[in-house]
């Protein structure tokens, strides 16, 4: 162990503080403020980010006065910070982080005398010593009665004693505002601020029965704080949709990347337990919580039962061309999160876990995926894998220009071939969808009516008997 950890440890476990002169005056002035705020509520985004509103009922002397606000976050954004008061305006204010710590202690006695009590292991009995603190980098550097010593670890029981606490260390992060106020009296003072640290996310699981078509959904919200600070009781919402922030860092106020919250609309009316605002979701949670520091706190969003479910295979081809080999179709558990069907709020996006009961009847996962944002009444779609017994292999048979002309090129007629294959003891039915195509496609001589599901993709749904296969022709004009 080197002696800067051994004195470390050493403070530690057994530092006494002496509070004298100036630093009993830092002391009494956080005392006269609070320890804390008196309410506070968290509006906490998906981009490590979070709004902090801080409540407390403060007494003031008319005219100017410089409070502290201690318990605000270690990860504030100092430029960000808003004080609002009846009769109060802002005349300055400072964030202090520098934590009062037993090494910050050390560092900031360098040049000064500090007292060092040893303890004789043997018989207890008690030396203290007077020493001028030389330096504090990779150890501590001691000069005492004359003779220079390095505090470390030797077996020998120590304990430092520091005169005062330096006006710049802090219990905990505090920020200090000068106040300019009409009157004296108490008053309540808001504080809001943003501070980074605080991220959550969403978290399901589906209980998925495929006999019976039906799933048990539950869902919770899980906030992550590494903010420095435990916030006690807290209002809190959650915010799904992502918002523009600027990174003060990069050049030019550059963004922090974010991706598009899709099909996330507000409307400022309050739908499915969830409030629109401008064009994210904000979801309160039932209940205050009390998020400690460096803690992952869990909340329920969600808990449906026998939810209509169904599962799809899909086999997704981006190229009009011949694959040799076989390609396995993705699996899928698909519900719709609408009323009738139990669900019915706008869901966060977040990761979904599948699992299904086993012929003893215990659950067994069988596979996550990422669910975007999802609006009530549209279908959620939960790709768990690929079905290794259930495989399509596309051929192309031909391709010669089309007769007519697009718009702005030259038409292209294909003709194409899907074998679709199952290995499985029972009929299944494969969503056979080809990608790629252009604008104005056309679908004809189809072995089963298939469908342009949007500009460039056509779909058919093959049922497969068990243990058999299908053989799916179309001819595809595109281009244009």
């Amino acid at each position: 162990m080197s002696a800067h950890r051994s004195i470390r440890s050493g403070l530690l476990a057994g530092a006494a503080l002496v509070v004298l002169g100036a630093g009993a005056a830092v002391a009494q002035q956080a005392q006269d403020g609070t320890g804390g705020p008196d309410a506070v509520s968290l509006t906490v985004y998906n981009q490590n980010v979070a709004l902090v509103e801080d409540t407390r009922s403060l007494e003031f002397p008319a005219g100017r006065s410089r409070r502290e606000f201690p318990g605000v976050s270690a990860s504030i954004r100092p430029e960000t910070v808003g004080l609002s008061g009846r009769g109060l305006s802002v005349v300055e204010q400072n964030f202090d982080y520098d934590l009062l710590t037993p090494s910050k202690l050390m560092e900031a006695a360098v040049g000064g005398e500090i007292g060092i009590v040893r303890t004789n292991p043997g018989t207890g009995a008690q030396q203290t010593e007077r020493a001028r603190v030389l330096a504090a980098n990779e150890g501590v550097v001691l000069e005492v009665d004359g003779r220079i010593e390095v505090l470390r670890d030797d077996g020998v029981p120590t304990r430092v004693i520091f005169d005062e606490v330096p006006s710049n260390l802090r219990p905990r992060p505090t920020l200090s505002v000068t106040l300019d106020a009409d009157r004296a009296g108490r008053r309540d003072v808001t504080l809001n601020y943003l501070t980074t640290g605080l991220a959550w996310r969403a978290d399901y699981v589906a209980r998925f029965d495929e006999a019976a078509g039906r799933l048990d959904l539950t869902g919770w919200v899980t906030i992550n704080n590494r903010s420095g600070v435990t916030f006690t009781n807290a209002d809190t919402r959650v915010v799904a949709g992502d918002v523009a922030l600027i990174d003060a860092n990069q050049p030019y106020g550059g963004r922090y990347p974010s991706q598009p919250s899709r099909g996330v609309r507000g409307n400022g009316v309050e739908t499915g337990g969830a409030q629109g605002l401008a064009d994210v979701y904000i979801y309160p949670l039932p209940e205050p919580v009390t998020v400690a520091n460096n803690q992952t706190k869990q909340v329920g969003l969600i808990d449906v039962a026998n939810v209509p479910a169904s599962k799809r295979y899909l086999f997704q081809s981006w190229g009009l061309s011949t694959l040799n080999e076989p390609q396995a179709a993705s699996v899928a558990v698909l519900f719709s999160n609408s009323q009738a069907s139990g669900v019915g709020m706008q869901l966060p996006a977040g990761i979904a876990r599948v699992y299904v009961n086993d012929a003893s009847g215990e659950p067994r996962f069988i596979g996550e995926d990422r669910v975007p944002h999802t609006p009530a009444g549209s279908d959620i779609v939960i790709t768990t894998g690929q079905a290794f017994d259930v495989t399509v292999q596309p051929r192309l048979v031909s391709s010669v220009a089309a007769p007519e002309r697009g718009y702005y090129r030259d038409r292209t007629r294909y003709e194409m071939e899907y074998t679709v294959r199952n290995a499985r003891p029972e009929a299944v039915t494969v969503e056979v969808r080809q990608g790629g195509l252009g604008r104005d496609a056309r679908l004809s001589a189809q072995s089963l009516e298939g469908e342009l599901i949007d500009a460039r993709t056509a779909m058919w749904r093959v049922p497969v008997p068990a243990n058999g296969e299908v053989k799916l022709t179309a001819t595809i004009v595109t281009g244009g």
